[in-house]
């Protein structure tokens, strides 16, 4: 029997974390090698257990999953990444992708379609659900309006998020380890992007955006 591929699940909840470990350890030729909660704890536990691929939500403990899958894949570009998310927007998927994982799948059809998805990413192809693979070829085809968030950077996109949960400077300062003036500076870019002239339609923006993506 050929060995056992590697995978380590990095993703905030443990339920979710035990519950995909359960669905990944019942297959004859894949086993879950480790998990992890953060952006930290991502990169030490790729460090520790050399995964054959990382299996990472977009939406971290105190950090973006984006951002790891960056890191990740500038330290590891050979190491195949499959991001999951609870979103369905295209624009999540393209970010994922952009960042250098090869594939995406949402939590809602996780159960069903996980072992697909990793067996896909493993053998080098890209993985995208029905959905998600249609948004993205409409986007790129032009197909449907262009989501005005899509042109902001991935760091600007989550200070936007989290602005649209409500957060001020301060809070978001304190969750992404920033300083005030620099997420200050990522608002003020936001501001000139989407052209909003005021921190207040900026916020009320962000809101607006978050009730239906977030």
């Amino acid at each position: 029997m050929s060995e056992k591929k590697r995978i380590l699940i990095v993703d905030d909840h443990q339920i979710l974390r035990r519950g995909l470990a359960m669905l990944i350890n019942m297959e004859p030729d894949m086993e879950v090698c480790g998990e992890a909660e953060d952006v930290p704890g991502g990169i030490d536990a790729v460090m520790k257990t050399n995964p054959d691929l990382v299996l990472t939500d977009i939406s971290l403990k105190n950090s973006d999953g984006v951002q790891l899958i960056k890191q990740l894949h500038a330290e590891y570009p050979r190491l195949p990444l499959l991001a999951v998310s609870m979103h369905d927007e295209s624009i999540y998927a393209e970010r994922a992708l952009r960042a250098g994982a090869r594939g995406y799948i949402t939590k809602q059809v996780a159960e069903e379609k996980i072992i697909e998805a990793i067996h896909q990413v493993l053998s080098g192809k890209i993985y995208l659900h029905n959905t998600v693979s249609e948004q993205v070829m409409q986007r790129l085809l032009g197909a449907q309006d262009k989501d005005p968030a899509g042109m902001l950077s991935d760091r600007e996109f989550e200070v936007f998020c989290l602005i649209g949960r409500g957060l001020r400077a301060g809070a978001i300062s304190e969750k992404l380890n920033l300083s005030i003036k620099t997420v200050e500076t990522y608002q003020a870019n936001i501001k000139v992007k989407l052209n909003l002239a005021s921190a207040k339609e900026l916020s009320e923006y962000a809101v607006e955006w978050a009730k239906t993506r977030l």
